[in-house]
């Protein structure tokens, strides 16, 4: 997968929208929170919307500057609950096996918004979660701290959410200095808090992880697991140079966009454009065949438009070239894919999956 980097937007606004919250509840307004992030308040109640690491990691910093509430990170953290997270939550609670939800958390962990690296290991009778941010800042940074604190509330958060509000850990491991407005506000219970360590850890006795999982499901995981995976691919398309390049094709697919003219938009020459889609596994050509394949099933499934209608808005100025062109894409043409009901394009596969290896391969 294209790792998104930290300008792409490409995440929900879960995190962006309890750190928010949190602030405003202090007594700050939204419009201050917000101030630089380029979110506005309704678009943090939208499903649809998307943001980067960049724009959480700026709400970040308005929250230091202001708020005088130095637990505020660790509130954040904790209000942030498995059920905010969509289908990575309900994965994660479908899970029967303790052990099997850890590693599902840290392997589906970029579906969180992550804003830092997060590590699960078991050993010597205790389950240690290690917490890295992914900002390049000395440890005793206040960003950094924030990070790090609001992410010890995300973890006590979910283990409580998955095992029970009784659970408790057993020691957090912090590797900046004991600072004078230290404040985890007492969710961590009596645990012990030791600073100056080498790496932070949230640290628990791993006999937690020997309960029974009392909402999973094998079947519901499974299929809920797949899902996840779909996301994350979804996520890599959003991702990097060709993710820009959809968007641009987006705006403009019926009039069919020339790789010079996108090239210019992004300000780069057409070889290096090439060369970075490259890097990513695509080209120019199966970018645009991909954006025209998929308006031309939404258009067949959700409109009364006729094919040379479809034919245009996707920019084939010849209907017959259309056809010819669903036909590779989907092995059928437009007017049988159109009859056909839709559990039969899931069940066969056909579409996008085969569309997909087709146009690689032409490339």
């Amino acid at each position: 997968m294209q790792k998104p980097g930290k300008l792409d937007r490409v995440y929900t606004a879960t995190k962006l929208a309890a750190i928010i919250d949190t602030v405003v509840a202090g007594g700050v307004s939204a419009t201050h929170a917000l101030a630089g992030v380029g979110v506005s308040p309704a678009q943090l109640l939208s499903p649809d919307t998307r943001v980067s690491l960049q724009q959480v990691l700026t709400a970040c910093g308005n929250a230091i500057r202001l708020s005088q509430d130095r637990s505020l990170p660790f509130r954040a953290g904790a209000s942030m609950h498995v059920s905010a997270y969509g289908m990575y939550g309900f994965a994660i609670l479908s899970s029967a096996d303790f052990r099997k939800t850890m590693s599902f958390c840290e392997r589906y962990h970029v579906l969180a918004t992550p804003l830092v690296t997060l590590i699960f290991r078991e050993e010597n009778g205790v389950g240690v979660w290690s917490v890295d941010p992914i900002v390049h800042t000395p440890v005793n940074d206040p960003l950094y701290r924030f990070i790090v604190e609001m992410q010890m509330g995300i973890i006590l958060s979910l283990m409580r959410d998955v095992m029970g509000s009784s659970f408790s850990p057993a020691e957090l491991a912090l590797a900046y200095s004991p600072p004078d407005d230290f404040g985890p506000a007492g969710l961590f219970g009596e645990c012990k808090i030791a600073f100056d360590r080498p790496v932070n850890q949230f640290i628990f006795d791993a006999m937690w992880l020997d309960a029974s999982a009392g909402l999973g499901n094998r079947t519901t995981y499974a299929l809920v697991e797949s899902l996840c995976d779909r996301l994350i691919a979804e996520m890599s398309k959003l991702a990097g140079v060709a993710g820009k390049v959809r968007a641009l094709l987006l705006q403009d697919v019926g009039r069919q966009p020339s790789l010079t003219a996108v090239a210019g938009s992004l300000k780069m020459s057409e070889r290096t454009l090439r060369r970075q889609l490259a890097q990513q596994g695509v080209s120019f050509r199966f970018l645009l065949d991909e954006l025209r394949a998929q308006l031309a099933v939404k258009y067949l499934r959700e409109t009364s438009m006729n094919n040379d209608d479809i034919a245009v808005a996707v920019g084939f100025r010849d209907p017959a070239n259309f056809r010819h062109a669903f036909r590779r894409w989907t092995g059928r043409p437009p007017t049988a894919f159109r009859r056909a009901p839709p559990w039969a394009e899931a069940s066969s596969g056909a579409f996008p999956k085969a569309a997909g290896r087709s146009l690689q391969r032409r490339e």
